[in-house]
């Protein structure tokens, strides 16, 4: 029997990486529930799909990752839609719409939206409005697209789902309850000594106890700075490593959870107000925002609180809700209702009106100001303790392209061995203030011992072993050669078999096969300077008989003119070529998500216009796009930014 619909209810599901397509999904909810519906906002895998039909309308907001993937947390959701058993009326009597976020630079863009976007119509459910397609690469960010899309969203729930006569949507400037607070609760156990600075430059010795979900204790074995001093930018070599037997493959990710830092946490708390109540036991309790008479409460916004044993204020502001990031609009209008000064009130309004979109790009996203910053200059508004868990959002972990492979992925003893290349983020913005990347401080200051929880996720590149070993183009600017890295050592683990069944089928053993042919590699590496940043430029060397590399640099500012990874494939035509098509060779492609990406597309483009070394004459123009597109069709060109 289908479940019986709650009364003008909604549920709007997400999947998400970075957070983006929750934050979406949360102020889609409020949406809602500003015209009286009973809302849910929830991870696409808390929810069956059978259970959609008992809700009158149903939103869905996914992020689109790796290559063309869905979200971690809305796998197990788009499983279950794909089993063949299920019928094709499976999700009649569903109205539903759809927002997607993506970026322009990647081949597929916004996939995971409209695969879901087919597959539900497939299952019969009922389209209301026309899917949406946000990307980060536009000039006002998601916003941009979303804002529209949502304004337009509305005024088709109004007029398909009528209020009754004489209710009025909520307004704006009326708070909506929070739907998780703070309230006091027993005894605080456990404390956080602090440890003496006994390396230069590292100054914690952290070990991270928080009940992470799906993650494992690895310890910190190096934090070692491989660019010079003086250089613009400080790249480390960070080597982590677990007792735990687990196995990894190029292009795969270590998910890491910063924390923030005590002098931040410590100036919120003096700006707010919360020094008497900062180190008091609390917990986290359902509000008046959770709709238990309908049977409807809201996930909390931390759910492994429960098990952390010594909860208190400043310890959720350091470990868990990120104070330093860039605020999205609900943001302004929920600090809106703390303040009584007429104009900061008015002042964080004008953030949250659609018509001034331009001034709230200007004043966040544009000079990267943070949280903390806002309510710095925003210093009338003083929210109450209680209410911090539905106002600041939760830290997330960020992702690191694993560099280690083949021999590296174990040390000498036998534990597992993760190894990372990550740029420390720290750069001025144009209002000449210095910003940091949250994660990346926070890596950059551990001593080694440090322990960390730490999440090993599937990346989007899955180079089969045929590709590793057969021939492939690798193109990584910069901190881009972390996976390439992985996947020229797995090569290198690949030979090293390979040789070793060639001796036992030259010492008469039967059972050894030749089954494997390496092929040649051609790595394109970028950077500024090769005195600087020419990362692993030693292991080139030494892999390059191994695993017939060649290796192709482009550092830009070596010369009077920039030279980039484009314009080495332009000075190199015929051997690309010779393996991307005579051989049918793959590209792995990884780095910045600016504007290299296309600029290699285009070069490669131009590659297979340009034909052989021979008199073999090149593709057309829409043959050369078409092959490009082709090799996309067949995994052979994979991309992987940031």
């Amino acid at each position: 029997m289908p479940e019986a619909k709650h009364p003008r209810s909604a549920v709007i599901l997400y999947g998400t990486e970075t957070g983006n397509a929750q934050d979406v999904a949360e102020e889609l909810g409020s949406m809602a529930e500003r015209l009286h519906f009973t809302t849910l906002v929830s991870e696409m895998n808390n929810f069956q799909a059978e259970s959609l039909s008992s809700y009158t309308v149903v939103l869905f907001v996914v992020s689109t990752t790796g290559q063309g993937d869905l979200p971690g947390n809305a796998r197990k959701f788009w499983r279950t839609l794909l089993l063949k058993s299920l019928p094709p009326t499976l999700l009649d009597g569903v109205d539903f719409a759809l927002f997607g976020l993506g970026d322009t630079s990647y081949p597929k863009f916004n996939w995971a939206g409209k695969k879901l976007h087919k597959r539900l119509l497939q299952l019969g459910a009922n389209e209301i409005y026309p899917m949406g397609e946000a990307d980060q690469r536009h000039p006002e960010g998601l916003e941009g697209m979303f804002i529209p899309w949502a304004t337009d969203f509305r005024k088709l729930l109004l007029d398909r789902y009528p209020l009754s006569e004489g209710e009025y949507p909520i307004p704006d400037d009326v708070q909506l309850p929070p739907k998780w607070i703070l309230q006091e609760s027993g005894t605080v156990t456990g404390d956080t000594a602090a440890v003496a600075d006994s390396f230069p430059g590292l100054h914690h010795l952290d070990h991270d106890v928080r009940p992470l979900p799906d993650t494992f204790t690895a310890t910190l074995v190096q934090n070692k700075r491989v660019t010079p001093i003086k250089h613009w930018q400080d790249v480390r070599h960070i080597c982590l490593t677990t007792p735990e037997a687990l196995s990894y493959e190029p292009g795969d990710i270590v998910c890491i959870t910063p924390k923030n830092f005590a002098d931040d946490v410590q100036a919120l708390i003096n700006l707010m107000c919360w020094n008497e109540q900062a180190d008091k036991p609390v917990c986290l309790v359902p509000g008046k925002g959770s709709d238990t008479a309908n049977s409807i409460l809201h996930s909390p916004p931390i759910p492994e609180l429960a098990s952390y044993p010594r909860l208190t204020l400043r310890a959720l502001l350091t470990d868990y809700l990120d104070i330093k990031s860039i605020p999205r609009r609900s943001f302004f209008s929920a600090i809106s209702h703390y303040t009584n000064d007429t104009m900061q009130k008015e002042r964080l309004l004008e953030f949250v009106n659609p018509e001034y979109i331009d001034e709230f790009w200007d004043y966040t996203t544009r000079p990267r100001r943070s949280i903390l910053e806002v309510l710095e200059e925003f210093h009338t508004v003083k929210i109450p303790w209680e209410h911090v868990p539905s106002l600041f959002p939760v830290i997330r972990a960020r992702q690191f392209s694993i560099a280690s492979g083949g021999e590296l992925t174990r040390t000498a003893t036998g534990e597992t061995n993760f190894e990372l290349l990550i740029a420390i983020v720290k750069y001025q913005t144009v209002i000449k203030r210095i910003r940091q990347g949250v994660c990346t401080r926070y890596l950059s200051s551990l001593q080694p011992g440090s322990t960390l929880r730490v999440q090993l996720q599937r990346g989007g590149l899955n180079p089969s072993v045929s590709q590793i070993a057969g021939p492939t183009v690798l193109v990584g600017p910069g901190t881009g050669i972390a996976p390439l890295r992985s996947v020229l050592w797995q090569k290198a683990a690949l030979v090293t078999a390979y040789r070793h069944r060639q001796r036992q089928q030259q010492q008469g053993n039967p059972d050894a096969t030749q089954q494997l042919q390496i092929a040649p590699t051609i790595l394109l590496f970028g950077g500024r300077n090769r005195t600087a940043d020419f990362f692993f430029e030693d292991e080139w060397t030494q892999l390059a008989p191994l695993v017939n590399l060649v290796v192709f640099t482009a550092f830009s500012r070596d010369q009077r003119g920039k030279v980039y990874v484009q314009d080495r494939i332009r000075e190199n035509f015929a051997p690309l070529f010779q393996m991307l098509y005579d051989l049918h060779g793959s590209v792995i492609l990884c780095g910045s998500s600016g504007r290299m990406p296309q600029a290699v597309r285009e070069a490669l483009i131009e590659c297979f216009q340009y034909g052989a070394e021979t008199e073999e004459e090149g593709l057309s123009r829409q043959e050369a796009e078409e092959y490009l597109m082709e090799m996309e069709r067949d995994g052979r060109y994979k991309q992987e930014t940031w």
